[in-house]
C-alpha cells in the first residue's frame, strides 16, 4: 500500500468530520441584505471613518485616531 501524503491525510480527516458533523452551511450571496445587516454595516463603516492606518518602516501597521486631540487609547 502506498504511503498517503499529508494532504491526503487531511482530506480524509476532514471527510470524516463532515460525516460526523454534517456539511458546512452556506447561504446564497445573491439575496438582499436584511435591515439589521444594513444597519450593522452602516455603523461599522461610520466607526472606521474615525481611524487612519499608519505603516511603520518594517511594514507593520497600526491604527491611530484621525483627530489628534483624541486621547481615548493613549
Amino acid at each position: 500500500m502506498s504511503k498517503m501524503s499529508p494532504v491526503q491525510k487531511l482530506m480524509r480527516f476532514t471527510g470524516r468530520l463532515r460525516y460526523i458533523l454534517g456539511p458546512a452551511s452556506s447561504s446564497p450571496l445573491d439575496h438582499e441584505m436584511t435591515p439589521e445587516n444594513k444597519a450593522l454595516l452602516k455603523s461599522q463603516q461610520e466607526a472606521t471613518v474615525q481611524w487612519t492606518t499608519v505603516t511603520r518602516a518594517d511594514g507593520s501597521t497600526y491604527l491611530v485616531p484621525k483627530d489628534p486631540t483624541d486621547k481615548s487609547l493613549r
